[in-house]
């Protein structure tokens, strides 16, 4: 009988980002991407999220290595971080590995990981993991689907596509040889992209924005462009870069990520800009409005991106001026919609005319729309299915989907982070979960825990006060120094703020009296007694719930016998 194969996901159901999820065969692991999500607004002071990687730590004799389905800091952002831990085998394309050694290169991990380059439609057996990569479409090149030939049959991964029968690179979604495979050995289990299942219809082709965007540029002849993207969208940059060849310009990118992915594909001959058409940043100063277009990162309003700096007029490159154009060639990631409108509002302030996908047509979406997803069901036609990439809701409106298309409802199985389930003879089953929390990373101090970022979203919120408390004892004798002092920032300031703390004080002061009185002595027991006073005076008086940290002084160390 067929061993069973289990499927795990880490991240990326339920949210958009941290995708990773683990195929288990023969008592083997291999992941299917390892990325990471950018934070809201919420995440005070978190730089990165990351899956929750446990239970590949726990089990790190087992994991053989990682598929990389294409180069998005969503599907490989993270492989750095888990190279810390267990070393990896990484599969991708040749672009796609350019890209993660690149990241991995950042975290000083290189020595810990073995590269191994595959091409299209090329089959490789790595451990017991038998699999075919099928060339997709996206918005970055050299994309796959993957199908793995397992005991339980073939599981497909969608990998991140789009049907787009005029791509930049000729490269087509191979729908032929996805059909043959399910024709031929048939499709056991199918995990698809969900992202755009709401939005009806079909995606625009990359190459019609190419064409809008040198519209853009003609109609602007004699001002400078500035114009923000992806800096993995290679396809993209090409467009940009032959639109402003085309008007007179040369070109200058900006933003460390724009500079790394131009050179590498460049290098590896998938970008094509003459090197007399190119040049460093460094050397745009004097040279004429009409000759210059900047390619700059930043187009998702990321704080501290080359676009953001240029809205607070803190980039050290270039200093918006008025009748600079700058053009955002991209869409909003969900939950970047603010940060992209506080850059865009920014920009528009110093003078610069902002062109955006919402007045424009600058921006094409990578992922298949409703009517893609049709095709690319009726040409799977799956036993299993499991919706994948996306929000909740866009998962849960790509099952329907399929289920429109003649899948059979009972076997479309909704999954989110955490879940595993089990491809047996019989079918597929859940099975016990895995961790499945986010890891939040600030700054170079590792991660943080759900506590710490409580803190900081209680301290950004309400504030936070604190109480110092003086004690003198010695033997029998104990009293209060001095009046308690009552501190507080971001709680309430003014006048009333003065009289709060007075009347803070006061209430304070009578505790630890009472406590002194009962004979307590421990630093514990006056910390719980001061902490307790002031925040039931805070929330009686004004209603707020601001951090509350007591400091006591001159107390005996140790807990009270039975506190």
């Amino acid at each position: 009988m067929p061993a069973p194969v289990k499927i795990s996901f880490l991240g990326g159901l339920g949210e958009i980002g941290r995708n990773c999820a683990a195929i288990e065969v023969e008592g083997r692991i291999m992941l299917i991407d390892c990325g990471l999500m950018f934070p809201d607004a919420d995440a005070a002071g978190v730089d990165l999220i990351l899956p929750d990687f446990s239970y590949l730590v726990d089990n790190a004799d087992r994991v053989e290595g990682v598929v990389a389905t294409h180069g998005h800091e969503d599907h490989i952002g993270a492989l750095g971080f888990l190279l810390e831990e267990v070393p990896l085998t990484v599969v991708g394309s040749p672009l796609t590995v350019g890209m993660a050694k690149g990241r991995i290169a950042e975290r000083g991990v290189l020595d810990r990981a073995k590269f191994v380059e595959v091409s299209d439609n090329e089959r490789i057996q790595i451990g017991p993991f038998d699999m075919e990569f099928f060339p997709v479409t996206h918005s970055v090149p050299h994309g796959f689907a993957t199908a793995f030939h397992t005991p339980q049959g073939v599981i497909l991964h969608s990998g991140d596509f789009k049907l787009d029968n005029t791509p930049v690179d000729k490269r087509l979604t191979d729908l032929g040889g996805i059909g043959h495979l399910a024709k031929d050995d048939g499709v056991r289990l199918f995990l698809c992209d969900s992202t755009n299942a709401e939005e009806p219809g079909y995606s625009d082709s990359e190459t019609s924005i190419g064409k809008s965007i040198q519209g853009l540029f003609r109609a602007r002849e004699g001002r400078r462009i500035i114009i923000a993207c992806f800096a993995s969208h290679i396809h993209r940059v090409q467009q940009i870069a032959d639109a402003a060849i085309a008007t007179g310009r040369t070109v200058a990118t900006l933003g460390r990520s724009m500079n790394n992915n131009v050179a590498l594909a460049r290098q590896m001959g998938l970008l094509h800009i003459p090197d007399n058409k190119l040049m460093d940043i460094e050397d745009v100063n004097g040279i004429p409005d009409a000759e210059l277009c900047v390619i700059s990162t930043g187009s998702q309003g990321e704080p501290l991106s080359a676009l953001a700096r240029m809205a607070t007029g803190d980039n050290r490159w270039l200093t918006i001026h008025e009748g600079d154009c700058v053009i955002l060639s991209s869409h909003p990631i969900p939950g970047n919609e603010s940060s992209v409108s506080r850059v865009i509002d920014g920009l528009i302030r110093k003078g610069a005319e902002v062109v955006h996908s919402g007045i424009a047509h600058v921006h094409a979406t990578g992922h298949a729309k409703a009517e893609e997803l049709r095709v690319m069901h009726s040409i799977v036609q799956p036993e299993w299915f499991i919706p994948v990439h996306g929000e909740y809701r866009h998962m849960a409106e790509h099952a329907r989907l399929s289920a429109s298309m003649g899948q059979d409802p009972e076997r479309i199985m909704l999954c989110s982070d955490g879940d595993a389930v089990l491809l047996t003879d019989d079918g597929l089953e859940r099975t016990d979960g895995i961790p499945c929390e986010f890891v939040y990373i600030a700054g170079t101090v590792g991660a943080l825990d759900h506590t710490v970022l409580s803190e900081r979203q209680i301290l950004g919120r309400e504030g936070f006060v604190t109480a110092i408390v003086s004690l003198s004892i010695v033997g029998a004798r104990a009293e209060l120094l001095r009046d308690p002092e009552v501190l507080s920032r971001g709680w309430v300031d003014g006048d009333e703020g003065d009289l709060l703390r007075k009347e803070a004080t006061i209430a304070i002061r009578q505790a630890v009296e009472e406590a002194l009185a009962e004979g307590k002595r421990t630093r514990h027991h006056f910390e719980r007694v001061t902490r307790r006073a002031l925040g039931r005076f805070i929330n009686k008086r004004t209603r707020l719930r601001p951090m509350v940290v007591p400091v006591v002084l001159g107390a005996h160390e140790g807990e009270e016998p039975g506190s």
